[in-house]
């Protein structure tokens, strides 16, 4: 992002004088899909690519925002009840309302604000708006003292009390805790994570945004969610004396021993996501190690169970997976819930400008558009910049 054209929108649109600068980044996860609602793992990393606002307080009770890239200008109260109607200016609205909540007395503050992170490419740019926001409100008004933990959380609530979207913690955590060069695994159950080294010399990240949205997002999500919690009912009753909240109290040999009694379908969704339990662990061991080939290999089967097991893929994610191995990909797999989107793939330094290439070349050949393409930086998470 660059420092003086949001601050020159930051002067241009308000009094002429400066505030303080500060920046979130949006976020990618190497491995551990449709995890979090099962009680998993997730394993993301913060990337350098982001939300930055210049922000400053005004000395009054009425905050005045301009969203840059959008051009447009939003003002409201502070103590507002409702809060302005404009999505985007929620996010400030929602983020002030929960610090608020925590016994913060935030006051009225100009801000300008604008974002680099491509737009549906599911790299979380909502997160890191609020995280940013979040950021800003705890170093002006409440002196650094609120925890990281609850800048996180008070941005999964602007999401479900002021947007409308019932996300999890994944994406907020993962702005906010981010560290370069380090990815995080976190345990969706207790919120405990760990640290691991992320410095892949040799390897390049990439993100290939098919620019692909299927209609699928409602009932097969919901869908899938029910498989699981059918799979841990059955559990429950075939093994009365454990408890089983979620699927990550199961292992491999209660999941066989309920095979008979749920559908087929419940069965492989189940296989996958315990699957993918032991396939975050095992690429944890791997970062420790420095052994990237296998961080790759479970990759591409993290893909196939996406693919095979759950069905959140789609024709296009599969084809762009297959390019990447007929390329030579280190490592390859959907990235985010599924059906359009992305993928993420780990590529060897001297394979990436003919992968790029071809992928662009025979995506569009086959589908009439380019895809877009991403090279993304293990990065640090939110802070102030200046």
């Amino acid at each position: 992002m660059d420092i003086e054209f949001v601050r020159s929108r930051f002067i241009k649109h308000f009094d002429g004088k400066t505030g303080s600068i500060y920046f979130s980044p949006g976020r990618i996860n190497l491995i551990g899909e449709h995890t979090d609602y099962n009680g998993g793992f997730v394993f993301p990393g913060a990337v350098d690519k982001g939300i930055m606002a210049e922000v400053r307080p005004n000395g009054t009770d009425t905050v005045m925002c301009y969203s840059i890239d959008l051009k447009d200008r939003v003002e409201f109260k502070v103590d507002d009840p409702k809060g302005p109607r404009a999505t985007w200016a929620r996010f400030i609205y929602g983020m002030i309302q929960e610090f608020k909540a925590l016994g913060v007395d935030v006051k009225g503050f100009n801000i300008a604000f604008a974002g680099d992170v491509p737009l549906g490419a599911g790299m979380s740019s909502s997160a890191a708006m609020e995280s940013c926001f979040g950021c800003a409100l705890n170093d002006l008004f409440a002196g650094n003292k609120v925890p990281k933990w609850d800048i996180a959380l008070a941005g999964q609530a602007t999401e479900h009390k002021y947007i409308g979207v019932n996300c999890g913690i994944m994406d907020q955590f993962a702005s906010v805790f981010g560290q370069e060069g380090k990815l995080m695994r976190l345990d969706c159950r207790s919120r405990e994570f760990e640290y691991f080294p992320f410095s892949p010399k040799g390897y390049r990240l990439v993100l290939v945004n098919s620019k692909v949205k299927h209609e699928l997002a409602g009932s097969p999500y919901n869908d899938r969610r029910r498989s699981c919690e059918n799979v841990v009912a059955a559990l429950g009753r075939h093994f009365p004396g454990k408890k089983f909240e979620t699927l990550r109290d199961a292992d491999w040999d209660e999941l066989e021993a309920v095979k008979a009694e749920v559908s087929a379908e419940d069965y492989r969704r189940a296989h996958f996501v315990l699957g993918e339990k032991d396939r975050v662990l095992a690429v944890c061991d791997a970062l420790v190690a420095g052994d990237y080939e296998t961080v790759g290999k479970k990759m591409y089967e993290t893909h196939h169970g996406l693919s095979k097991e759950y069905e959140v893929s789609c024709e296009e994610l599969d084809f762009l997976n297959d390019l990447a191995r007929e390329n030579g990909v280190t490592g390859s797999r959907i990235m985010g819930g599924g059906f359009g989107g992305c993928t993420i793939n780990l590529v060897k330094d001297e394979l990436y400008d003919r992968f790029v290439a071809d992928a662009t070349e025979k995506f569009n050949a086959k589908y009439g558009h380019a895809p877009e393409v991403y090279p993304v930086v293990i990065s640090e998470g939110s802070h102030k910049v200046c």
